[in-house]
């Protein structure tokens, strides 16, 4: 796929990244992921994201990245496009991002390089090398340690022709809209802040109306019913959403640092699609959370 085909598959619909399957012993299961895929894919998500934040990109192995990024390509070939995720150390994602493409994903999500924190020149540095690694398109995800001022993405957008979307997950207004008034249509606008939902009217007025959704693996059709509200300003069914289900829902994510991916694993076993565990250093939901989720996951009704 090129690049300006990604951007304007990217620029529409809803977005997901499906959580990663592990066994009782924290191990890869594909045959897990293998069904979590051909349950989501019918829903209407415009791309999936696979190995992302949700997916626990972070605690994935080198010799795993390749076994879930092909799985995911061979799974969903022919119903919805794969984006891999790729982050770390320069030369790390860069591997990554030429495995991704060898893959047949269509493009890959760079997120940010953790731990070390990094100046504007050295940030540029990195995003463009990831970018003239590969051919397909690159969208950089804006968020912690990877924070890029609007100068800094003119410069990466003269550069890296495939540098072609920009994911926020600052949720800061100012610098949002900078960039966007600076950038204009040069790169197609994600959401990404966890539970996107709850700012998701925000981010479609500053001129992002895409985001992506982590509640899309256990209640679907609500994650696209929500999605449809935004896109149509339907705020009546947005308000009824946020104050039944989203709100109560940051109750208990916000309990623990890491519940943003273990409140996701524990609403797909509720639903009956269960990956697994999460793995150390996050840890899963209490008894009593699971049961309040549960609480608030059969208000919805069938998915």
């Amino acid at each position: 796929m090129q690049p300006q085909e990604l951007k304007s598959i990217i620029s529409k619909g809803l977005l997901s990244f499906p959580v990663t399957d592990f066994d009782e012993h924290g191990d890869f299961n594909l045959t897990g992921y293998i069904k979590r895929l051909e349950w989501l894919a019918p829903y209407g998500a415009t791309a999936l994201f696979a190995a992302g934040g949700t997916g626990e990109f972070f605690s994935l192995t080198p010799q795993e990245y390749p076994s879930i990024i092909k799985t995911a390509v061979d799974t969903c070939r022919g119903k919805v496009p794969i984006i891999a995720g790729v982050g770390g150390p320069t030369r790390l994602a860069i591997e990554m991002a030429k495995e991704a493409e060898r893959l047949g994903s269509h493009g890959i999500l760079l997120l940010p390089h953790y731990l070390t924190e990094a100046g504007q020149e050295g940030l540029i540095a990195h995003v463009e090398a990831v970018c003239k690694s590969v051919k397909f398109g690159v969208i950089v995800y804006n968020r912690n340690v990877c924070k890029l001022t609007p100068n800094s993405l003119a410069i990466l957008a003269d550069r890296c022709p495939n540098l072609i979307g920009f994911k926020d997950g600052v949720g800061e207004i100012e610098p949002m809209v900078a960039i966007y008034q600076r950038m204009g249509e040069r790169f197609s606008y994600l959401g990404g802040l966890p539970t996107a939902e709850v700012y998701a009217a925000a981010y479609k007025a500053m001129g992002t109306p895409v985001y992506s959704s982590a509640v899309f693996n256990f209640i679907p059709k609500t994650a696209m019913d929500f999605y449809l509200a935004v896109e149509r300003d339907d705020h009546v069914t947005q308000n009824r959403l946020l104050k039944d289900f989203f709100m109560p829902y940051l109750d208990i994510r916000n309990k623990m640092h890491g519940y943003a991916v273990s409140i996701i694993k524990a609403g797909a076993t509720i639903v009956g699609h269960g990956a697994g565990p999460v793995r150390p250093p996050l840890t899963d939901l209490k008894k009593d959370e699971v049961e309040a989720l549960e609480k608030l996951i059969h208000s919805l009704g069938p998915q």
